[in-house]
């Protein structure tokens, strides 16, 4: 599946002659927040949408209207005057807190596990995706079905829907066993290679037969089997018409084998397989007695007798009604009336598999009876430091240092502005940032509990074409209704940028919830705008050190900073490589790769190339000798492999023990960066010779030229998702990629800045959500998404709409104060002087190896 991509460093570095690039305030009413702080801290969340909605719906009306709407602007701002992002927040550690202690108690006084979940309910997602209740089912295939069963008996005992579930069962081993055999006779099956032996017993009802091979696998260990599935039922309704006295003598059977099961349990897991209704108008006339109220009499007497092994804590006879639940849906679709179709045995098949080997092999897409991961060392180390941040801060909050004025909150560390530190000595200067290390600690916790600890609900992704485009259409329509005038109209101003990371993360935040990539077209796109951010990644940069020449240690250290704070801190509490954090290796690489580039001698800046034009040509000779050394790493893997297989590099590369993953994701973007300097470095030159005309309502070009760059990029935009709609598969859409992103990129970029009015309006809306793109991205992992993104958190159960509302309104919030503390952070941890910042660089280092050295050890030791 594919990830999102984040807001990086140089998507938030403008050029110096666009003065209006800079980070913006969040508010935007004076009257009710006087000083700027105020409104950094205090602003309603939004609140420029709401000023700018009021503002045109102002001028278009008159008289009584015009009073209409002062009114309801007047109570509006009442209502954001408490409504504000720091309320929101505190709203929604409200809802954290009530929601955690709904779920801990309902686990703990309802008596219910992921194993009951997997085993009794659940309903279909579609035609053939079962969804057990608050859990994940992981789809096993051959390889992991044989190392989880290896050395292994399993034995089904019943009738002929028994025997249905057992050839399901084994074509998860095997896909090539067919159903053949005698139908009333015993079925014998073995994976040599894996020396599993699955067998199907043929026992149509509960008598002395039964019993007897009960009680011979009771008493020969060497013959038992590890798994045995049961059930019977139906041939004893048919067989004695559906009498009183057949039901009884059922129910004294199994009570009577009850105490045989309770020690077969001990040391085998046992199954007992409730039975599916039938279809009666198609039932034959020798089957027609064969009613569901039948089926439910002897499923209750079946309940009955075998619950009675949950007594005194021992080890009982695990109930499998999952496969009801699904026939019930399904049955009309069964041939005769009584067998069940192929969907639904393969949901019994799976739901088996799951709760057999779910524990063995722990698959990250199956919470379904999948015990809690043991904590790492580091995710110990992790917690002790938190802690003593907490007790740090009460320390200096009981002594009085944290009483300090309020500052200035923190700026944005990428903007280039600079927040001077407070006064008050060295306690009350430590206060801060552990104030801030505690905030993180708690919203670690929190991450924890949402996809490590088994506290809170998941469940699967499945999509249709509505769950992801009604969504799309919803968010544009808002993000068009809440657009504004810009402070300026240049070229990829920066409240443009911030407006294209906001709607490009929505989108792909909608692409990952709705499991969108498993169609096509819309992965293809999803593609795009990854690449587009890497594009940005190469025009901001090559930007800055082309207009400012700031190589200095410092500027460095807090775009470093800025990109990794948050999932280094993620690596070691949800104990995951930073490789799983694809983009973020990605676009730190990229940023090294830039700033490499360019303060390599000879150093060439703006103000040193307007002396001659032979330095353009220079600073072209450096982009393509980059050109060329990418070719060399795309063409030769070898070579790659060699470079990023080496120890320090390859722990930072790996994931799963390979490196694959970064070499896919490396090579599908290779080009985008340099072509997003390239446009920098083109569109820098065409400003500098006043060739473009950027006042706002002009177009960019002259009009014959400004139509004719228009109509060849509606018609590329337009070619490209023809060509990206008929793509055959995600392997040949790939190898065409890495060529032809950028021709979607530049045309939506000339289609949005040509047109002077175009350039002059933005979406407050989007800006709002760019400007924590980076944190939207990484944060989706945990806390909106579950199981490493590969399904759904559930915080409220039953009500999927209530769900993602709730879910996503505490994942924006969290996204939100992330983002402060890390900038705050920023401030703190890197210092302008540079014998303190070597000094505290050398820190780092030592810290990353004893991290290194330390994950190295766990992975070898699993």
């Amino acid at each position: 599946m594919e990830k999102g991509s984040i807001d990086t460093a140089s998507n938030r570095i403008e050029v110096e002659a666009a003065p209006a690039l800079g980070a913006a305030s969040e508010g935007n009413e004076p009257s009710m927040h006087p000083t700027e702080a105020e409104r950094s801290v205090n602003a309603p969340l939004f609140s420029p949408l709401y000023s700018s909605a009021a503002a045109r719906l102002s001028a278009c009306c008159h008289g009584g209207a015009k009073m209409a709407v002062l009114a309801y602007s007047l109570g509006k701002r009442e209502i954001n005057q408490y409504f504000s992002i720091k309320n929101a927040k505190l709203l929604s550690l409200v809802a954290v807190i009530l929601l955690t202690v709904f779920h801990s108690v309902s686990r703990y006084y309802g008596g219910g596990d992921t194993c009951e979940w997997l085993l009794s309910s659940g309903r279909f997602l579609g035609e053939s995706v079962w969804q057990p209740y608050g859990c994940m089912m992981h789809k096993y295939r051959s390889v992991e079905a044989k190392s989880c069963l290896r050395q292994k008996r399993v034995a089904f005992i019943g009738d002929s829907r028994i025997r249905q579930l057992f050839f399901s069962y084994v074509r998860i081993i095997n896909s090539d066993v067919r159903e053949d055999g005698n139908k009333h006779e015993n079925i014998p099956f073995e994976d040599r290679s894996s020396s599993i032996n699955v067998d199907f017993l043929w026992c149509a009802e509960v008598n002395n037969s039964l019993k007897e091979r009960l009680i011979a696998w009771r008493e020969d260990a060497k013959t038992k089997p590890d798994v045995i599935i049961m059930g019977a039922a139906t041939w004893s309704i048919k067989l004695h018409s559906g009498s009183s006295e057949s039901l009884q003598q059922y129910r004294s059977n199994l009570s009577a084998i009850t105490h045989v099961l309770e020690e077969l349990a001990g040391d085998s897991e046992i199954y007992w397989v409730l039975q599916d209704p039938v279809y009666e108008e198609m039932l034959s006339d020798n089957r027609k007695m064969i009613t569901n109220q039948q089926i439910d009499l002897y499923n209750d007497a079946a309940l009955g007798a075998l619950n009675s092994s949950k007594r005194n804590g021992k080890a009982r006879v695990k109930i499998l009604s999952a496969s009801r639940e699904a026939a019930m849906e399904t049955i009309t679709e069964s041939v005769d009336g009584l067998h069940l179709p192929e969907s639904t045995r393969n949901v019994g098949a799976m739901v088996l598999m799951n709760s057999v080997c779910n524990k063995a092999l722990k698959p990250m897409d199956g919470s379904c009876c999948s015990p809690l991961p043991p904590l790492s060392l580091l995710q110990k180390l992790s917690a002790l430091a938190f802690l003593a941040s907490a007790v740090g801060f009460a320390a200096l909050h009981a002594l009085g240092y944290d009483k300090r004025r309020k500052s200035k909150p923190p700026s944005d560390v990428e903007s280039g502005e600079e927040k001077k530190p407070a006064a008050g000595g060295v306690a009350a200067s430590l206060a801060s940032p552990l104030l801030a290390v505690c905030k993180m600690g708690l919203i670690m916790a929190y991450f924890y509990l949402c996809d490590r600890a088994d506290v809170f609900m998941k469940e699967h992704k499945f999509y249709t074409h509505s769950t992801f485009f009604i969504p799309l259409i919803y968010m544009f329509v808002l993000g068009i209704f809440y657009s504004e005038n810009s402070k300026e109209a240049k070229l990829l101003n920066r409240e443009q940028t911030d407006e294209w990371k906001g709607w490009m993360q929505l989108v792909i935040l909608i692409y990952h919830i709705s499991g969108a990539s498993a169609f096509i077209p819309v992965y293809m796109h999803v593609r795009v705008l990854v690449a587009a951010y890497l594009f940005q990644t190469g025009y901001g940069h090559f930007s800055f050190f082309w207009l400012k020449g700031d190589f200095g240690l410092y500027r460095v250290c807090q775009v470093l900073f800025r990109l990794n704070f948050l999932v280094i801190v993620l690596c070691l509490v949800m104990d995951r490589p930073y490789q799983f954090y694809y983009f973020v290796p990605l676009v730190t690489f990229w940023f090294a790769v830039i700033y490499g580039t360019l303060a390599m001698w000879p150093q060439i800046l703006q103000k040193t190339a307007n002396g001659s034009g032979f330095w353009h040509l220079a600073v072209l000779l450096k982009l393509l000798s980059l050109l060329a050394v990418i070719c060399v790493f795309a063409y030769s893997q070898g070579i790659f492999d060699s470079v990023f297989s080496v120890w320090p590099i390859s722990t930072l590369f790996e994931l799963q023990g390979s490196i694959h993953e970064w070499w896919f994701r490396w090579k599908l973007d290779r080009f985008v960066v340099i072509h997003g300097m390239l446009f920098a470095f083109a569109y820098l030159v065409l400003q500098k010779f006043q060739v473009l005309s950027e006042g706002k309502g002009e177009p960019l070009f002259s009009t014959r030229i400004s139509n004719c760059l228009l109509f060849v990029s509606v018609v590329s935009f337009l070619t490209y998702s023809i060509w990206a709609s008929s793509c055959r598969n995600k392997t040949e859409c790939n190898e065409l990629h890495p060529y032809i992103s950028v021709v979607q990129i530049l045309a939506f970029i000339l289609i949005r800045n040509i047109p002077g009015y175009a350039r002059s309006l933005y979406s407050s809306f989007f800006a709002w959500f760019g400007k924590i793109s980076l944190e939207l991205f990484i944060c989706q992992y945990h806390i909106w998404l579950a199981a490493d993104t590969k399904g759904i958190l559930v915080l409220v159960p039953g009500n999927p709409m209530l769900n993602i509302i709730i879910s996503t309104f505490i994942f924006v919030c969290v996204a939100h104060e992330i983002s402060q503390i890390t900038n705050e952070l920023a401030q703190v941890v890197i210092p302008k002087e540079i014998g303190a910042l070597l000094r505290r660089l050398l820190g780092v280092a030592g810290f990353l190896v004893v991290v290194l050295l330390l994950s190295t050890l766990e992975k070898g030791r699993r």
